[in-house]
């Protein structure tokens, strides 16, 4: 059985109140995953980064053994083709000992000074194989201390990191599925927007209240009209400064209607001292 997606035609029904207090709420939930998730720190991305690095060292260390495997057999030729060369130059000399006529013996000659060249160059190469050798070994060695001191900071951050994640794990996916709750109950496009603005703002809010007649998001006054546009709940409406989702803060309370809500503010608002006639 097969879900479809919600579309634009399944909230018709629902005021413009209860999306603005949806994503509120949704914005709440949203920020407290954000702290956890803050708390954490650059703990995830350091582990990521160190497995990667223990991943390259590996792969690198490996090549290189493979190079050390190759030399090693390439100066074991190279030694067996000097033998064979010596067991050449004595068989020629052995034979010099019986020609007949000196074209022979100038021919065998060559060949004793041939072998002897290939004996010289067999020695040059073990010598530049042999200095190779050595570079790749202390390289692997270097490598392999880098290797087991990556690895005791891997076991380092995890451990860190497990204790983290075990002391949040349970809240942080309680409020993933009271977010993912709240997101099936907003628009898609209404969605988009918030998704937009919160990758947006540094703080990650999208949707802020109007704190002291100012944008809780920048600060900015907000026109006194603009302000009772809000508190009516009658449309979405966004800082002109920021960009962010307005809301009156009384919002959340289901039970507050909007003549409530501007008595509570107006009793909130210092009073202008008079001074007493005499």
């Amino acid at each position: 059985m097969t879900t479809q997606n919600p579309k634009a035609s399944d909230f018709k029904d629902i005021s413009v109140e209860e999306k603005l207090r949806t994503m509120y709420e949704m914005q709440c939930v949203d920020s407290e995953i954000d702290q956890i998730r803050t708390l954490r720190g650059e703990l995830p991305l350091e582990v990521q980064d160190l497995e990667d690095e223990i991943a390259g060292l590996d792969t690198r260390i490996a090549n290189l053994n493979n190079e050390v495997k190759d030399l090693v057999e390439t100066i074991a030729k190279k030694k067996q083709e000097i033998k064979e060369a010596g067991l050449l130059i004595k068989k020629y000399e052995a034979q010099q000992m019986n020609v007949r006529n000196n074209r022979e013996f100038d021919s065998i000659s060559k060949e004793i000074e041939f072998q002897n060249l290939e004996i010289e160059l067999c020695e040059k190469r073990i010598r530049e194989f042999t200095s190779e050798l050595a570079t790749k070994k202390a390289v692997i060695e270097n490598s392999d201390k880098v290797f087991s001191d990556r690895k005791v900071d891997l076991e380092g951050k995890k451990n860190e990191l497990d204790a983290i994640v075990s002391e949040t794990q349970i809240e942080e996916e309680k409020l993933v599925e009271q977010s993912v709750s709240f997101r099936k109950k907003i628009e898609a496009r209404l969605l988009t927007a918030y998704a937009r603005i919160r990758s947006n703002a540094r703080n990650g809010l999208a949707v802020v209240t109007v704190e002291r007649d100012a944008c809780g998001g920048c600060f900015k006054k907000i026109p006194p009209q603009r302000q009772m546009d809000i508190r009516s709940r009658k449309k979405i409406i966004v800082c002109e400064y920021c960009g962010r989702i307005l809301v009156d803060r009384f919002i959340v309370d289901y039970d507050n209607s909007l003549e409530e809500a501007e008595k509570a503010e107006q009793a909130e608002k210092p009073k202008r001292r008079t001074r007493k006639k005499e």
